[in-house]
């Protein structure tokens, strides 16, 4: 099969012919239709998640269809379309893991990070860690709910009931999260890269009440606010944006450090917290949601053989929306 692989992190992926994988006893074979990028992916790319497992087939927004099953799974079968998120494995047996927190495990592995993702023709996945795709969407724009809306669905359930939610960083997860607040009946405030008009107006026509740069004090203090964009420097911005009582939700994997703020912007029971990973149960929740909403996923597709291409546009914030490689 073709894939694109990375050999060394801060290089260029370089795509190769490689063996299709052989599904172990709980796996399933995918043949692999579309699959998203994210800043994630990024982050594995220039060696701010260190921990690869290399060489390596990066990317983990994954939508295909099952072509074989291993002896001991169950519920799926040949020929049905499914989808792979971030987390792919857990131990299944720690104190995190028993309570349903499984995004937690010590002993966790990652998509297109420990194990091989859907930048390639061919995957393999557990399918305690797999979905049935709600079947209104088509593959692309699929695959971004599979780390942008399911991360963005759980940095919602950690801002609580606030009323008037500031976002940081209007990317992929934000156009996705914009559209379940909205639905929810909250204030949006996107907050975006200095002048950045495109993304100000994008958030504007998904219903936010309130666009402008992130250096901007939003026209009202908020309940909550979550930071996508990996900016250590957005957290005592946020914080002073915040009505007493608020939350700021990191919702990146990856942060640059935070810098030091005075104690008066966090008094009065502000919190700060982060969101890691994902829950099977967040995957359950999310894709029954998005297509009750309906959730619309802006994307932007490109073969295989460009994936590079694809990252370096994801870095400059070419457009707005998801990026998406599209294999079928």
């Amino acid at each position: 099969m073709r894939a694109m692989l990375m050999e060394k992190q801060k290089q260029p992926l370089r795509l190769v012919d490689v063996a299709v994988p052989v599904p172990a006893e709980n796996q399933v074979l995918i043949k692999v239709h579309a699959c998203g990028l994210c800043r994630t992916d990024l982050h594995i790319l220039d060696g701010e998640l260190d921990q690869p497992v290399l060489p390596l087939i990066p990317g983990h927004q994954i939508i295909g269809t099952i072509v074989e099953t291993g002896r001991q799974v169950s519920g799926f079968s040949a020929g049905q379309r499914i989808g792979v998120p971030w987390l792919g494995n857990s131990c299944g047996k720690c104190r995190y893991c028993l309570a349903g927190r499984e995004n937690l495990c010590d002993n966790a592995e990652f998509t297109g990070y420990q194990i091989n993702g859907g930048l390639a023709e061919y995957c393999v996945a557990n399918t305690r860690f797999c979905f049935p795709v709600p079947v209104n969407y088509p593959d692309d724009q699929a695959a971004p709910l599979l780390c942008a809306g399911l991360i963005g669905y759980r940095c919602l359930g950690k801002a609580g009931d606030a009323k008037r939610l500031g976002i940081y960083g209007f990317g992929a997860a934000a156009h996705l999260l914009v559209q379940v607040a909205c639905y929810q009946g909250r204030e949006i405030y996107a907050f975006t890269r200095e002048n950045d008009r495109q993304a100000q107006q994008f958030a504007l026509d998904l219903g936010a009440v309130w666009a402008g740069d992130s250096t901007q004090a939003p026209p009202e203090l908020l309940d909550a606010a979550i930071i996508f964009a990996p900016v250590g420097e957005l957290v005592p911005v946020a914080l002073r944006a915040l009505a007493k009582g608020g939350t700021v939700v990191c919702g990146g994997i990856h942060m640059s450090d935070i810098p030091s703020f005075p104690y008066d912007i966090l008094w009065g029971e502000r919190v700060i917290c982060s969101v890691a990973n994902l829950t099977r149960r967040d995957g359950e929740e999310f894709l029954a949601l998005a297509p009750n909403i309906p959730i619309r996923t802006e994307v932007h597709t490109y073969p295989l053989e460009k994936a590079n291409e694809a990252l370096a546009d994801l870095r400059s914030g070419r457009f707005t929306g998801s990026y998406v490689i599209k294999l079928i």
